[in-house]
């Protein structure tokens, strides 16, 4: 299952974006239950743990994003949110989601955001 992020674009900075990664080919039971979290890699930069949430509802973030960044999940429509606000130029790269369920790891193809200063 191939996952597809959207939502990214070209802000400047203290703008704001959100993200979506639906899951329509994952079925309801496993997504419910799944970990789920996105990702970021930035030009030159290894890829790093942004904010995940838990199937208990527990959201952990990468500490540069709290207060700034909210990960969440819509069970019904099966998708995987980030919403980013207060973006800064540090917080370009390109986001990737994964959910890791049951029926297995699936990561999204990525979607660039570039912050302007």
């Amino acid at each position: 299952v191939q996952l597809q992020a959207s939502g990214g674009g070209s802000v400047q900075a203290g703008g704001s974006l959100k993200l979506s990664c639906p899951a329509s080919r994952i079925i309801t039971s496993v997504f419910v239950k799944s970990r789920m979290a996105w990702y970021r890699q930035a030009p030159g930069k290894q890829r790093e743990l942004v904010a995940e949430l838990v199937s208990g509802g527990s959201t952990n973030y990468q500490d540069t994003v709290k207060g700034r960044f909210t990960i969440s999940r819509d069970n019904a429509k099966k998708t995987l949110y980030l919403q980013m606000n207060r973006l800064e130029p540090e917080d370009t790269g390109t986001y990737y989601c994964n959910i890791n369920g049951q029926s297995g790891d699936y990561w999204g193809r990525g979607t660039q955001v570039t912050v302007s200063s």
